[in-house]
Formats: C-alpha cells, sequence, structure tokens
C-alpha cells in the first residue's frame, strides 16, 4: 500500500513537472518562430508571454468550475494540449505561408495553450491534497513545476533546438503531454469507468500517430511550406544552432538565407562585396593584417585575396555551420573561390563581441559584414561600446568598414549607425553607399582616425561593378536620404533597433 502510494505520489509529481516543462517550451517555441517569421524578438516574446500569462490565470480561474472527475479531466487537458501545443508551429508555419492573418492565429494558439495550461497546475494540486496538508501540497506542487520550467530552459536551446529544430521540438512536446495522459489513464484506471478509459486510449493513441506522422514527414512538410515562402527551388534547408539556413537556387542564381532574410544573390552580391572591401582597401596605404566580422559564406575574404600584400586574413564567425558550407558546398565553393582554402585565412567561430574583448592584435583593415540590426541581439554589435572595441583593435593608419543597411528604406537606422561610430571616439567617418538589384539602395561607413583623400581613390583591381567614375559618386546622398537628430546605439539603448524595424516594416 505504501509502495502504491509513493508511486501514485510520483507519477503526480512527474504530471507537474512536466507541466513547467511543457509550458516554458510552447512559449520558447511560439516565440521563437514569430521572431523568425516577423522579426523584433523582443516584441514577439514580449507579445507571447505576456498573453500566455494572461491566458494561464484565466484557466486557473476556470479550474474552479471543474468540481468532479478531477483525475479525468486533468487527462482530457493533457491531450489537448498535446494536440494543440504539438500542433503549434507547424499551423504557424502553414499561417506564415498561406494567410494573411498570422498574428490572430498566434494569438488565438497562445490563448489556448495557455488556458489549458492554467488548468492543470490547479487540477494536479487539488489530486494530491489528499497525500499532504494544504502547506505542503502548494510547496510541492510549484516547486517541482518550477522546476520543470528550468529543465526546459537548459534543453531547449542547448539540446531540443540544435538537434530537432523548432518543427519536431513542437511535435515532441505534444507528444510528451500525451504520454503523460497515459501515464495517468494506466495508474488511475480503476478510478476511471471502462469506457471512459477505451475513449481518452483511443484519443491518445489517435493523436499521437497524428503527431509521429509529422515527425516522420516533417522534412517534406518543411520543404512543402518553405517552397510557397520563397520564390525559387530550396536546395538546402538546416536550422542551425543559432539560425535558419536556407539556400535555394533558380538558373544561376544562387540565394542565402538566414531566418528569412536574403544574405546575397549570386547576381548580383558583385556589387555589394566590391564596394564593401575594393574601397576601403585603396584608401588605406598598409594592409597586411585583415580582420572580417561576419561574412561567413567567404565573399568577403574572395575580393580580399586579390591583393598579395595581405598576408592574413582572420575571419570571426558566429556561426560554424556557414562557414562549413563556405567550406564544403561546391555551388558556394565556386563562388567564393575556394577562398576559406587558402592559407592565408583563419577561420574563428565564435561571438564577434567577444573576439574583440579578449583579442589583442591590431589590424589594418576591420571589415564588418554583419546581419542587419533586426533583434537585440544583433544590435549589440551595432553599439557604441562594440565599435569603441573595434576602434582599439586598429593600427594608426587603420580602416574599418562596415554594412549600414539601406539608406533609403530605412535611413534613420543607416544614419544611426554612423553616428554611433562617431560617438564611439572615431575621428572621420565617411558614409557611401551602392545600388543593388536584390537589395535596393544599399549603405555602407568607413571609420579611420586619419583623414585620407577620397578624391585620389584609384582603383588597383579587376572589379565587375567599380570604376573610378562610378566610385565618386557613391559618396554622394540624394536629399530625401538624410536624416537628422538621430541618436546613438548603445547596448543599455538599442535605438538602431526601433530605427530598422520602423524603416524596413512597409517593406519586407
Amino acid at each position: 500500500m505504501i509502495k502504491n502510494k509513493n508511486f501514485e505520489i510520483l507519477i503526480l509529481l512527474i504530471s507537474v513537472m512536466v507541466v513547467g516543462l511543457c509550458t516554458i517550451i510552447y512559449e520558447l517555441l511560439i516565440g521563437s518562430i514569430s521572431s523568425y517569421f516577423l522579426g523584433d524578438s523582443i516584441r514577439q516574446f514580449s507579445l507571447t508571454i505576456g498573453l500566455a500569462m494572461t491566458a494561464m490565470g484565466f484557466g486557473t480561474y476556470l479550474s474552479r468550475l471543474i468540481k468532479n472527475n478531477l483525475i479525468k479531466n486533468f487527462i482530457i487537458v493533457e491531450i489537448w494540449l498535446g494536440l494543440i501545443g504539438g500542433l503549434c508551429v507547424p499551423i504557424l508555419y502553414a499561417a506564415f505561408a498561406f494567410t494573411d492573418i498570422y498574428y490572430p492565429i498566434m494569438i488565438t494558439l497562445v490563448f489556448a495553450i495557455g488556458i489549458l495550461i492554467g488548468l492543470e497546475v490547479p487540477l494536479l494540486t487539488r489530486i494530491m491534497e489528499k497525500h499532504y496538508p494544504l502547506q505542503i501540497n502548494i510547496s510541492n506542487v510549484l516547486s517541482v513545476d518550477y522546476f520543470g520550467a528550468l529543465i526546459a530552459t537548459v534543453l531547449f536551446p542547448f539540446f531540443l533546438l540544435p538537434f530537432f529544430g523548432i518543427f519536431n521540438t513542437s511535435l515532441i512536446a505534444g507528444l510528451i503531454n500525451l504520454v503523460i495522459a497515459g501515464l495517468n489513464i494506466w495508474w488511475f484506471k480503476d478510478k476511471l469507468e471502462i469506457k471512459t478509459t477505451k475513449t481518452l486510449s483511443y484519443k491518445i493513441s489517435s493523436m499521437a500517430v497524428v503527431l509521429l506522422i509529422g515527425i516522420i514527414f516533417s522534412q517534406k512538410i518543411i520543404f512543402g511550406w518553405e517552397s510557397a515562402i520563397y520564390a525559387d527551388r530550396i536546395i538546402l534547408s538546416k536550422q542551425s544552432k543559432y539560425q535558419k539556413v536556407i539556400l535555394t537556387k533558380y538558373k544561376d542564381d544562387v540565394r542565402l538565407f538566414l531566418d528569412g532574410n536574403l544574405q546575397f544573390s549570386s547576381v548580383d552580391e558583385h556589387r555589394y562585396h566590391e564596394s564593401l572591401v575594393h574601397i576601403p582597401l585603396n584608401i588605406i596605404p598598409h594592409k597586411e593584417k585583415v580582420l572580417i566580422l561576419g561574412g561567413g559564406d567567404g565573399l568577403v575574404a574572395r575580393e580580399l585575396l586579390k591583393y598579395p600584400e595581405i598576408k592574413e586574413i582572420v575571419l570571426v564567425d558566429l556561426d560554424p555551420f556557414i562557414t562549413n558550407l563556405a567550406l564544403n558546398n561546391n555551388l558556394l565553393k565556386k563562388l567564393n573561390n575556394n577562398s576559406f582554402n587558402n592559407p592565408k585565412v583563419k577561420i574563428i567561430n565564435t561571438d564577434a563581441f567577444k573576439f574583440l574583448e579578449s583579442n589583442n592584435s591590431l589590424f589594418d583593415v576591420i571589415i564588418a559584414d554583419l546581419p542587419d540590426p533586426n533583434n537585440t541581439s544583433i544590435a549589440r554589435i551595432y553599439s557604441k561600446e562594440f565599435y569603441k572595441l573595434v576602434n582599439k583593435k586598429l593600427g594608426k593608419t587603420g580602416i574599418f568598414v562596415t554594412q549600414s543597411t539601406s539608406p533609403f528604406f530605412a535611413p534613420k537606422a543607416f544614419w544611426c549607425i554612423n553616428q554611433t561610430i562617431k560617438s564611439s571616439g572615431f575621428k572621420y567617418i565617411y558614409p557611401y553607399h551602392a545600388y543593388i538589384p536584390s537589395f535596393g539602395d544599399w549603405g555602407f561607413n568607413i571609420a579611420l582616425n586619419w583623414k585620407p583623400d577620397l578624391n585620389k581613390i584609384n582603383l588597383s583591381k579587376e572589379t565587375k561593378y567599380l570604376t573610378n567614375e562610378i566610385l565618386k559618386t557613391l559618396f554622394v546622398f540624394p536629399k530625401d536620404s538624410k536624416v537628422k537628430d538621430i541618436k546613438p546605439s548603445s547596448l543599455n539603448n538599442p535605438v538602431v533597433l526601433d530605427y530598422y524595424l520602423e524603416g524596413w516594416k512597409n517593406w519586407h
């Protein structure tokens, strides 16, 4: 009897822990997929967490209406949560690919999941009240629930997302809820009617089959939905540890997307990379040691290797999947001229901010080929503090250049980057821009601590796009792209993110 009692308590506590675990996982899933589709991670996670907590409170309030058959109702809640939670990411994929009502669908899912989660803990607490006094019972339930949440916060970024991806993680979480429902049916079957046991078991089995089919055919399902989003044929789709990587191809046009954002098109990427590399390289007199921040596709390195006087190129990119792709994928190797296999190039997979903080070397040239500041994580590498570190790593005659988003589509963000670089201590900053058909008008900023003569820039290497005549026009901006009274961005106040989202919201 004691053994049975202890085992019953164990099952209930495991159920409580899974409640906490799945609560966090579903919130992280919806926040992550919304950030991937819509950008602005702070807004998406704030909205998801706020709505979920509200719905959970409403579900907790509704639990008072359940007066009898507590175990049966808990099992029903788990079944519904397994189905709705398990399918939340597939539903949101479909909502983004095939409808224009993503937000209403997302909010409906968050409320449904939140209400169901809100029902769980009160029901489990009331089921366990026969085993413990109220004070100890509440303490046990909440502490185990919070411990489950802790497990989820560790599992999600370090195990579930890297190994299973966001789509399959959703289905796996749903299966976990169904397993808990099945475990409670097995243990409490003597307290349930035979017909109820059979009905609930059939529902669990049927829904588990649906989720398992989703896992088995997940790659085909994702491929079909992503094909509806991306215009060209998808030849690679992979969730790395840090981002969703998509490679597409149409005839001779190869395109790389990271988290849904276009990184380059092989048709016109030379315009971007020539503008980013050859202008600063033909300003600076001494260029033996170069640092690339970002540039994991190898295209910046390709342009730099045209200069034999460069003896060392250090490339720092966070995601090893991207640099390995550039090293091994035949399409990218052809595009980057196999630049990463050149002995001059050294690849370091780490965060650019951390690298600058810990590295003591000085560089003649630092090139920032980083993603646009469309979330808080990336906005930090467009901050005053980041550019101060860059400044410290430049030699006396060194030069820094960074891509700076579009001065036409996001003018406030572009000039914010310009002002932020100025606020970091650089003495001379020169903004310029180039037209790249895949992106439109695109901006860059050069920063130095010595004054160059821009009139004396003379291209020394063969290029497809740049000429000395074109080069002189790139430093001229039309009147309607200039913006005044822009604040610099900092770690404490990353206004570049707000400027960026404000600029691009009507264009994406």
